[in-house]
């Protein structure tokens, strides 16, 4: 495979009077930017990075010059200062300006997408379409589509002459809804069709051209926007739904080519997960994808939601009604890698544009897929301005990044001889560790009232801390080990796990290294793992009992919880992606009642600040019997900020009834039963309750006393 065309030598020194813009979208502290523009004091110079090699296309090489300031402080049209040749079809038009491209280069130009892909404009009075490219080993590229019969030598764009590797144009009466793509001669003479990888709109797969859009849309979510950071700080409640759109609900669950729209999900899915009492919803990738069979993580369309479901205001439109109804929105977005696909950013220009040049580095052995080249800088301001986008334009509340594990380590899936170390001699990819920092720098810089949450398996040191202490600077991480020896005790018949109680409690020994948040994703319920309900031991009776158990701990444990859907209701099958959620298990008093306990435990983590208000520090959390091995009783306390608010759980993890369980708590005399897993509405056997609960005081002075409770078996209750 060639290796990517060189575009930059070595530097040579101009003057540069401009003072850097500080704006949004770029970068903090532009004087340390290392570009053409970067901040200079009287007398000295900067140092401009120009590239090695001809940059050659359509247009005559001419110095440009550099745009002034308006009289009046009105904003100034690229015409005002240029001379248009509208005898072309396609028009020298430019949307950059300032210090753009020198952010861009330097991996600090975080609005990308107001300035690449395609914009409906009008020029000199006459409506059409701006068109922008990044193709640095390109030697022509033309605008096709239907609208010129896809001919590659009628719509030509202008390359920049200022060695940016950029292409550009407007095309007058080019109209809304039209589908294109870039026709690009490539490094080698290569001749290429591809996507635009800023198009806001793509054609349903299996076509792959992008098409002209806007994304205007007329939002009512004023009041959740105004408030969400009460709703989405890490002291508040985080119970979180995880979906599939396509295979939440079809048309047809034996026909995997149809789609419910995103106006049906907005029909459905948000009084769904209302009623269910979820504060948050995640939603894997809806990010554009040619293939169904990667659930959405291998992208083409990084500024796109797919079209199976609709255009992008359908969709603003789904996320406006999940905000009025109170409910966080949660995007999966995928910066560690993608896929091969002939219109995508494989091979762009017909060289390692997107991914290192080096396959040691760019391709992923576990997925078939490439890695993104963190250390080019225009690579770094799509991937940020991407994650920017969706927070900026579609009011998403966080995203949570998929495979960051991937992104960290030289060594990911790779053996001896298959990787290279860093500078330094260790497996961290440098480059990577500092994308992920910026990208989260600028996300809560931009953003203070959203999340950013990891998917990150290893035990990388503060990934949850900020960037300021030397962390990844997330807000979140998804705790893997807690789900990992979670499931493993559950999946043990009861008698055995007795001899597996620290591994049960061990969570606990390293919970406070980072903000977890406990998934139970659509990972664990594929590839032959069963379905939730089919880890659980026992007849039927103890599967669901066992499952409201640990659904139970889950939802009292410390940290945010993330549950994939049809886990609420008990599965029988594995999840697949060509069809639909078993609905019809609702019909059975089994699976309803399964269903009731999760929708009352996600009102339960809102109604009780103990269960939030201190779920990332050592004040929230309490053991209070771990003595008990040999029943398999565990008990403990969630605490809040007033202590008239604190939760005594009580954990029966055998299918043995314990009548009149002695329990030492201090603090409050009065305690009541607010939440019992073997309720007879989850489909329990009800008769072992805790209408009274018996109190002897032990202690007056030092306010211990001793509870007598009843324990029914393979439950969970909750006192206050």
């Amino acid at each position: 495979m060639a290796k990517a065309k060189k575009t930059t030598s070595d530097s040579s020194k101009s003057t540069v009077k401009k003072q850097v813009k500080k704006s949004v979208g770029t970068k903090a502290n532009p004087a340390k930017m290392k570009s053409p523009e970067a901040v200079t004091g009287k007398g000295q110079k900067s140092v401009e990075k120009k590239p090695a090699g001809k940059q050659s296309g359509s247009v005559k090489k001419s110095a440009i010059p550099a745009k002034k300031a308006s009289p009046k402080n009105k904003p100034m049209r690229y015409e005002d200062f240029h001379f248009i040749d509208t005898a072309q079809p396609v028009w020298n038009y430019s949307r950059f300006e300032g210090d753009d491209i020198a952010n861009f280069q330097n991996g600090t130009n975080y609005r990308c997408y107001e300035l690449f892909g395609s914009h409906e404009m009008e020029v000199q009075g006459v409506r059409g379409y701006y068109f922008a490219v990044w193709a640095p080993n390109a030697t022509y590229i033309s605008v096709v589509g239907n609208f010129n019969d896809w001919n590659t030598e009628a719509h030509p764009l202008h390359v920049r002459l200022d060695h940016s590797g950029i292409w550009e144009g407007f095309i007058p009466h080019f109209v809304k809804g039209e589908v294109y793509k870039y026709h690009i001669h490539g490094f080698a003479g290569q001749r290429l069709d591809k996507g635009d990888p800023y198009a806001s709109f793509w054609e349903v797969r299996p076509k792959t051209a992008s098409i002209t859009w806007n994304l205007d849309y007329q939002w009512s979510d004023q009041a959740w926007m105004h408030s969400r950071k009460e709703h989405n700080k890490l002291d508040a409640p985080w119970s979180v739904y995880e979906v599939h759109l396509a295979s939440w609900m079809r048309p047809d669950k034996y026909n995997e080519e149809v789609y419910h729209s995103y106006d049906y999900f907005r029909e459905r899915l948000v009084p769904y997960v209302k009623e269910m009492g979820f504060t948050h919803v995640e939603l894997m990738p809806i990010m554009e994808h040619p293939f169904d069979g990667s659930w959405g993580y291998q992208g083409t369309g990084y500024f796109a939601p797919t079209s199976r479901y609709g255009s992008p205001q359908q969709f603003k439109a789904l996320i406006d009604a999940f905000h009025q109804a109170g409910i966080g929105v949660i995007l999966d977005w995928v910066p560690s890698h993608f896929p091969y696909d002939a219109h995508g950013l494989f091979m762009f220009d017909g060289s390692h544009t997107y991914e290192y040049a080096d396959m040691r580095k760019g391709y992923h052995p576990d997925w078939n897929s490439y890695i993104f080249n963190y250390k080019r800088g225009e690579v770094k301001s799509f991937l940020i301005s991407s994650a920017r986008f969706w927070l900026d334009q579609y009011h998403i509340d966080g995203i949570r990044v998929d495979a960051v594990s991937s992104m960290l380590k030289l060594n990911y899936s790779r053996q001896q001889g298959q990787w290279e170390p860093n500078e330094f001699g260790g497996d961290g990819n440098l480059e990577a560790i500092e994308f992920i920092k910026d990208l989260n720098a600028t996300i809560y810089r931009d953003f203070p009232d959203v999340q950013t949450i990891a998917e990150e398996a290893t035990d990388w040191p503060g990934v949850s801390k900020p960037t300021v202490e030397d962390g990844l600077g997330f807000g979140m991480k998804w705790m893997m080990g807690w789900m990992h020896d979670t499931l493993k005790y559950f999946k043990q018949d009861p008698f055995y796990r007795q001899y597996q109680q620290d591994q049960f409690a061990f969570s606990m020994m390293y919970y406070y290294d980072e903000n977890f948040m406990l998934p139970l994703s659509h990972d664990e319920v594929v590839h032959g793992k069963s379905p939730m309900l089919y880890k659980m031991p026992g007849d039927e009776w103890q599967k669901f009992a066992n499952l409201r158990l640990l659904y139970s701990y889950m939802f009292t444990h410390p940290g945010g919880k993330l549950l994939f859907m049809g886990d609420e209701f008990g599965a029988t099958s594995e999840w697949n992606y060509k069809s639909e959620l078993q609905w019809e298990l609702l019909q059975y008093d089994a699976h309803n009642g399964m269903r009731n306990c999760v929708k009352d435990l996600c009102h339960l983590l809102k109604a009780e600040p103990a269960l939030y208000e201190n779920q990332f520090n050592q004040y929230g959390f309490e053991w209070l019997d771990l003595n008990h091995r040999s029943e398999s009783v565990v008990s403990f306390k969630r605490k809040g900020k007033k202590a008239a608010d604190d939760l005594v759980v009580v954990l029966n993890m055998t299918p043995v009834v314990r009548k009149d369980w002695k329990l030492h708590v201090q603090g409050k005399s009065k305690w009541s039963e607010v939440f019992n897993s073997d309720d007879q509405k989850y489909w329990g056997g009800g008769d072992v309750r805790n209408p009274e609960i018996g109190i002897r005081t032990v202690d007056k002075k030092e306010k211990w006393y001793e509870l007598n409770l009843h324990l029914p078996p393979l439950s969970a209750i909750v006192l206050k």
